[in-house]
Order: structure tokens, then C-alpha cells, then sequence
């Protein structure tokens, strides 16, 4: 059967409809304005769109969204594709689809409980409020972290769906939370009358002693039996707690009969709950069960990266670089570090550098020597000496001052150490003799090895290009 320009524009509103809720309006209105269907055929899905700029900006940031949204109303729909076409941009033009019509959905208003952080979500029945600022979107994903964020994604796509119950679990601030409430939110961005409920297991536990001691269990079991997705955080609270497991297992089993969406967070998996009824881990198993890890390098950086577009800050690779490779317990003190170092350079009137990232280290972990070695309390403002330059580059490769200075002759203090000797003897135009002192007595021979290594090198690693001249800058050459 032959597809018509009607059937296929209305197949477009219909796309569009879904996918609109999970844009913000603007960037909607912006980029989807006055394009279309241009045909459908073996499953090939052609979108006009007005300009190259819009087939760019779609194809890349929204191009899954369409696939995923065609689908969902005909299962032939395989793959999409962007097509420029000029004609689209006339004025006179009514081929293109007026997407602001579409935008004109009503605000979602919620009501909050006086001085509480709750708002109600259907009759007599609260819940925590969902932070607007989590979401899928602003999750930085890395390898690390890749398979809790796509389940995320499916669960909010079809809750109640194939993952039930998923469970999230991992260390202190890696991102649970993050991923549990941002759930949440596009959940009711793609269904906004679903009923959702978020609650720590420390608040349900507190509920349930509240209600034994009111007498009232009715109340409570209709506040929770009678939602659509339950978001529950940090469920190893339960441990030695009874009631509130009994409870929660009849919660779990009514919700889960029902087709109701549960999502749960932990500091371990179910088989490590020691404390908690073994009907309640088998059943935490029951659907996915996924682990958030602490993320590499790179995407510590990434993350960084993304805090500082989020407080329009400005700051360094080198610097970002710093804050991520001295931070290996979680990302909430990483961007802790970042917010500091961001603070003190507003305050005083300066950019970020590696020097005053190693500061906000030393005053924030005291008791740790996260950066190697003591730093004075006083500097000068220019490095001038020796001395100054083994510190800055002490902090920034986190070797010891004693170390540089030594006999030890591993990979790790090699390099800094004739990076040293490379920048006492070019920048401050100290004697090889000199220098040669300075570091232990060694000969000058020694020192001017050292220096055309690093000259050497110099020439084709991009690397200690950038770490040699942040350096410099610590040193305000």
C-alpha cells in the first residue's frame, strides 16, 4: 500500500509528540521547526529538515530520540536519515511541520508541603522531590559506568518493562542517586500522569515506625502499593530492621504483580546483604542487577569538564587534569575539589591554576599526603630558585621533593626529576655544576644528559609539551 504525504505527516506529529517532552522547548522549537517526512520506504524513515545546520545539530544530538519514538508506533521503521532540503526554509513553504503547536503542552504543576522538601503526587500520598538537575542527559557516561546508564534509559523508556526490578549498586558518591532520580524525571517526561514515588529506605523505615505507633498501616500501605514507579535509595538501611523489611516485601510483591516499575539503590549487591531477609535479596535479583564503578581518567576529566560548562567557568585542561588524577575515591569530591578551587579563584580574582588546585588539596585533606610532600605555608609569587621549582613540579607530578633529589631511578621520578633540571637550566640559567648540586651531588654530565633528553623529547610528545608549560605558568613565565 502506497504511503501518503498525510499518513506520513501524521506519522511525523505523532514522532514528534513523543520525543517533545524530552526536549527543552526551545531547542525543540529551534531545530525541528518546519521539517518533515519525506518518505518511508523498507523501513528507512527520510526526515527533511530546512538547513544544514539543523541536519547536523539533529542527526547528532537527537537522531536515537527519533528512532527510538518511529519505532515504538511502527516496528518496521529500521533507521533514520536526514535530508537537507532548501524548499523547507521558504516562508511560502507549507510542507514542514509547525512544531510550535506541539510545544503548547500546559506546565506540570506540583504542589509542595509547607517547609518540607516532599510534594504530593496523588491523593494523600507524598513524595521527595525529584531534582530537576539530574538527568539522563547530564550523567557523564564513561566505560565504566556505560551499562547502569543504558539500563536507566530503558526502564524510563518502558517502565514496568523487561528490567524489574533494576538494581543500582556501588560506592559512596559515584552517581546513584543521580541515576535514580534522573529516571524519575524522564519518566515523567515521557508519562507525566504516571505516579511516582522517591524515598530514601532511612524515610521509609522512619514512615513505617510512625505508622505502627499511630496506627495507621492502612494509610501508609496505600501510599506505596498505589504508585506506578517506586524509586527507593539506599536500601541496605533496611539491615536489622524487621518491620520495615516485612513491610517492604509485601510492598515489593504487590507493585512487582502489578507491573509497577521498581528501581533500588545500594552500597553492594543483593548476595552481600547479610542483614536483610533472603526473600528480599532473591527477589532485588529477580530483574537487572548493575554496578557503578569509579570512572577512569578520562572521564573524571569529562565530568569536570562538564561541571565547569554547568558554572560557565573557565579552567585549564591541565588543571581539570590535576583535580581528576588526585582524586580515586568518588565524584562528589571531585567536583567538591572543583567547586573550592572555583570559589577561591572568584574570591581572589584569579584563574584556576595547578598551584592553587594543589592548596585547596592540602587544606582539604590535611591528614592525607595526597600531594607528596609539605607545602609551605608562604610562596613566593614567581618561582625563582631551585627549591621553588622542585615544589611545582613535586605537586604536579605528586613525586616527593626527596625523591627528585635521590639516587631512586624508577620511571615515576625519573622524568619529573629531569623535567626539573631541564627548566632550572633553561628558565632560571643555572650552571650544569650548579644544578648538579642541587640535586645530590650528581655530576654535570649527568645534568646535561638529562636536559637534551628532555629536548629531545620535547619534539614529538604533546604531552610534556602541555605539562612542561604549565609548569612554566605555575612559575608566572
Amino acid at each position: 500500500m502506497e504511503t501518503t504525504s498525510t499518513s506520513l505527516t501524521t506519522l511525523w506529529v505523532d514522532i514528534l509528540t513523543r520525543i517533545e517532552p524530552t526536549i527543552t522547548r526551545t531547542h525543540f522549537v529551534t531545530w525541528f521547526q518546519n521539517t518533515t517526512i519525506l518518505k518511508l520506504k523498507n523501513g528507512a524513515l527520510v526526515i527533511g529538515v530546512p538547513t544544514a545546520i539543523s541536519q547536523s545539530w539533529i542527526d547528532g544530538k537527537y537522531k536515537i530520540k527519533v528512532l527510538q519514538a518511529a519505532q515504538e508506533i511502527d516496528e518496521t521503521v529500521k533507521a533514520v536519515e536526514f535530508k537537507v532540503q532548501s524548499r523547507l526554509a521558504d516562508k511560502e513553504n507549507n510542507e514542514g511541520v509547525d512544531v510550535s503547536k506541539i510545544a503548547e503542552r500546559p506546565e506540570k504543576k506540583i504542589r509542595k508541603v509547607a517547609n518540607k522538601q516532599e510534594v504530593y503526587i496523588a491523593k494523600g500520598m507524598t513524595s521527595k522531590m525529584l531534582n530537576s538537575r539530574y538527568t539522563l542527559d547530564t550523567f557523564v557516561v564513561g566505560k565504566d559506568n556505560r551499562l547502569p546508564h543504558a539500563a536507566a534509559h530503558a526502564v524510563a523508556k518502558m517502565p514496568g518493562g523487561i528490567y524489574n526490578p533494576l538494581y543500582i549498586y556501588g560506592g559512596v558518591g559515584l552517581g546513584k542517586t543521580h541515576l535514580l532520580q534522573s529516571i524519575g524525571n524522564e519518566i515523567l517526561n515521557l508519562y507525566p500522569s504516571k505516579t511516582i514515588r522517591y524515598v530514601t529506605a532511612e524515610k521509609f523505615v522512619s514512615e513505617v515506625v510512625k505508622s505502627i505507633l499511630g496506627r495507621d498501616m492502612a494509610k501508609f500501605k496505600e501510599q506505596y502499593r498505589n504508585v506506578d514507579v517506586l524509586l527507593l535509595d539506599d536500601v541496605q538501611f533496611f539491615a536489622k530492621k524487621d518491620s520495615s523489611q516485612q513491610e517492604f516485601f509485601h510492598t515489593f510483591n504487590e507493585l512487582y504483580d502489578s507491573n509497577k516499575q521498581i528501581v533500588l539503590t545500594s552500597d553492594r549487591p543483593p548476595s552481600e546483604l547479610d542483614d536483610l531477609d533472603k526473600r528480599l535479596t532473591s527477589r532485588f535479583g529477580m530483574g537487572m542487577v548493575t554496578e557503578l564503578l569509579l570512572p577512569d581518567l578520562e572521564t573524571k576529566i569529562a565530568i569536570l569538564q562538564s561541571k565547569c560548562m554547568e558554572h560557565g567557568a573557565l579552567v585549564d585542561n591541565e588543571v581539570l587534569e590535576f583535580i581528576a588524577a588526585n582524586i580515586n575515591s568518588n565524584v562528589r569530591e571531585l567536583e567538591g575539589v572543583l567547586r573550592q578551587v572555583l570559589a577561591e579563584a572568584h574570591l581572589e580574582n584569579r584563574v584556576p591554576t595547578v598551584r592553587s588546585a594543589a592548596g585547596v588539596f592540602k587544606k582539604l585533606f590535611k591528614a592525607q599526603e595526597i600531594i607528596g610532600f609539605e607545602i609551605e605555608k608562604k610562596r613566593r609569587e614567581n618561582a625563582a630558585t631551585t627549591r621553588d621549582v622542585l615544589e611545582i613540579v613535586s605537586e604536579y607530578y605528586r613525586v616527593p621533593i626527596e625523591d627528585l633529589i635521590s639516587e631512586k631511578r624508577t620511571k615515576e621520578i625519573l622524568m619529573p626529576r629531569q623535567i626539573c633540571m631541564y627548566i632550572v637550566r633553561h628558565e632560571l640559567d643555572h650552571s650544569l655544576e650548579k644544578i648538579g648540586e642541587d640535586f645530590g651531588g650528581r655530576n654535570h654530565t649527568t645534568v646535561m644528559n638529562a636536559c637534551k633528553k628532555i629536548v629531545q623529547k620535547l619534539k614529538g610528545d604533546e604531552r610534556l609539551v602541555r605539562d612542561i608549560n604549565a609548569i612554566k605558568r605555575e612559575m608566572g613565565l
